[in-house]
């Protein structure tokens, strides 16, 4: 059984989300330079076994794309050219970056810490996977 990885891309950086491999729970794994993305992957599937990829749809709270749509579409596209043989679904990623801040404040970590971006980002990316699942039923 493999996994499901879910990606918040930006522009800087991008979290990285996956799943146990029963698809049972998911967890933040990293915060990658977004340059460095797909090479990361590359590394995590030869140790791992991922059976998908779910990409962060960004989009206005309208359901309109917001300004990174397009990049993040380029990137999805090209995750799916590089792992021809595990499909990449979008997954609507609004509210997930402020969804993830009310967590990491609800959860008592120091104001320091609060201001990790990337934490941020690696939360963002559960919360895509969270409701990738829970839409999927997994």
């Amino acid at each position: 059984m493999g996994r499901i990885i879910a990606i918040d891309f930006g522009l800087k950086r991008s979290g990285i989300a996956v799943t146990d491999p029963l698809k049972i729970i998911a967890s933040g794994l990293s915060t990658v330079p977004t340059a460095e993305v797909l090479r990361f992957l590359q590394q995590y599937c030869v140790q791992e076994e991922v059976e998908s990829f779910v990409v962060g749809l960004p989009l206005h709270p309208d359901g309109n794309p917001a300004q990174i749509a397009s990049q993040a579409d380029d990137f999805a596209r090209k995750l799916g050219e590089l792992f021809p043989g595990k499909p990449v679904f979008r997954q609507d990623e609004r509210y997930t970056s402020s969804d993830a801040k009310r967590i990491i404040l609800a959860s008592g970590v120091k104001k320091q810490k609060r201001r990790d971006k990337a934490l941020v980002d690696k939360i963002a990316a559960a919360l895509i996977l969270e409701q990738y699942m829970m839409e999927h039923h997994w």
